[in-house]
């Protein structure tokens, strides 16, 4: 799904206004290299950008300073009522995007991969609509370093405990003041992420990473080419 929901409720409904109002004012200017690693990653460009989990649309702004249009998806209606200042939207589940196959060149999905139980599915969707040739950014937080299993109270020493091999879903968060606690989040381990990646068709270019003093965010840019679509394993 775009973002994880309960019965007929996206779980950011809730928390939109929250997630706008409070959550994004107390950010800092890119605390943690998501605005940077979007920068080098997708680069400047035209045509469409279609953003899944787009969210309230906040990186809209930068997407558009690269020279690309923005246009956002998200199943949270919620999210979207403080999006469609910022771009062009659509409710839809990033699992079945509303798009014709080969239709847009480039795409990306910015620190929302863990709201999306569906994930390896919603990257087969991306490499469908893709143009031949087209790029997909992946901005995410770091599988290795982010979730459950890792404490981060101490900024200057986090601490890793068991549980980064068991690709869960938990609302367990070292603060209440972010995302984790509130609507949970699904865990993929670095292997089973990048294999979903190979899986979908996409072809693995470039990565980078953010934050300090182990990294927050891991991006990866992939592109689709003639031939390179696979049938994903069972």
């Amino acid at each position: 799904m775009s973002r994880r929901s309960t019965g007929e409720v996206a779980a950011y409904d809730e928390i939109a206004d929250w997630y706008e109002l409070e959550f994004l004012g107390a950010q800092q200017d890119d605390p943690i290299g998501v605005g940077r690693a979007l920068r080098d990653l997708l680069g400047e460009g035209s045509g469409v950008c279609l953003e899944i989990g787009c969210g309230t649309g906040v990186h809209a702004a930068l997407v558009r300073e690269l020279g690309w249009t923005p246009v956002g998806v998200d199943l949270s209606g919620g999210m979207l009522r403080h999006a469609r200042g910022r771009l062009p939207v659509a409710l839809a589940d990033a699992a079945r995007l509303p798009l014709r196959d080969d239709s847009v060149p480039a795409v990306i999905s910015v620190m929302v991969h863990t709201d999306m139980p569906e994930y390896p599915a919603v990257l087969r969707e991306v490499a469908r609509v893709l143009t031949p040739g087209g790029l997909f950014v992946h901005v995410g937080v770091h599988p290795c370093f982010c979730g459950g299993f890792a404490d981060r109270t101490d900024e200057a020493a986090v601490v890793i405990r068991p549980g980064y091999l068991d690709g869960h879903w938990t609302k367990q968060s070292w603060t209440d003041k972010g995302i984790r606690d509130k609507v949970g989040a699904s865990h993929w381990p670095l292997p089973a992420l990048l294999n979903a990646f190979l899986d979908a068709g996409l072809a693995v270019e470039r990565f980078t990473e953010g934050g300090a003093p182990l990294p927050v965010v891991l991006a990866v840019a992939a592109t689709t080419r003639p031939g390179t679509r696979r049938t994903p394993r069972p």
